[in-house]
């Protein structure tokens, strides 16, 4: 990846029941890249994710400020997801980073919080399988695809698709905003 996200600062949005893999491949690519990331959830003090992982929050999400970030990422995980779209907090920061126009990473079920901020609507993008009646019925037009970049949307489906979404968000993240 010969882009560089030196002047960029990317907010990582989760809770605990995260897909491990899902946060610290995406981190390790972007922080790589050169931008400053931040772990903002509704979690106090660290997240685990469902293999055990374990990471410090940085910023909880009711004090974060979608004006201080360049772009965001939201890993999948079916209890992270599902927890995320309930926090009203967490629902107001992914809104303001859509309204805002800001790259927005998603894979698997991640997707789940961009349907309750209204960020999928006229929008094609990927997700876990099993979402594909949700976003459809949110307005968006799924598609089975390893990766799908609509504007300032990045959509992946699972961890194996890991590399390619990694590549997609450094290069996306990395653009003129």
């Amino acid at each position: 990846m010969s882009r560089t996200l030196d002047d960029r600062t990317v907010a990582f949005l989760l809770t605990d029941g995260f897909e491990d893999s899902e946060l610290t491949s995406p981190w390790a690519a972007v922080e790589d890249a050169g931008a400053r990331v931040s772990l903002v959830s509704p979690a106090d003090v660290a997240v685990r994710g469902k293999k055990g992982y374990e990471q410090r929050v940085d910023l909880p999400v009711a004090t974060a400020d979608a004006a201080d970030f360049d772009a965001l990422v939201l890993p999948g995980g079916v209890v992270n997801a599902d927890h995320l779209r309930m926090d009203a907090d967490a629902v107001a920061f992914v809104r303001d980073l859509v309204a805002a126009g800001k790259p927005i990473g998603v894979i698997c079920h991640g997707a789940w919080i961009l349907i309750e901020a209204g960020g999928v609507e006229g929008r094609r993008l990927t997700s876990y399988p099993s979402l594909r009646t949700d976003l459809r019925n949110a307005g968006a037009d799924w598609v089975d695809e390893q990766v799908v970049v609509d504007g300032p949307l990045i959509s992946s489906r699972t961890p194996d698709d890991l590399p390619a979404f990694d590549e997609a968000l450094v290069t996306a993240f990395a653009a003129p905003a």
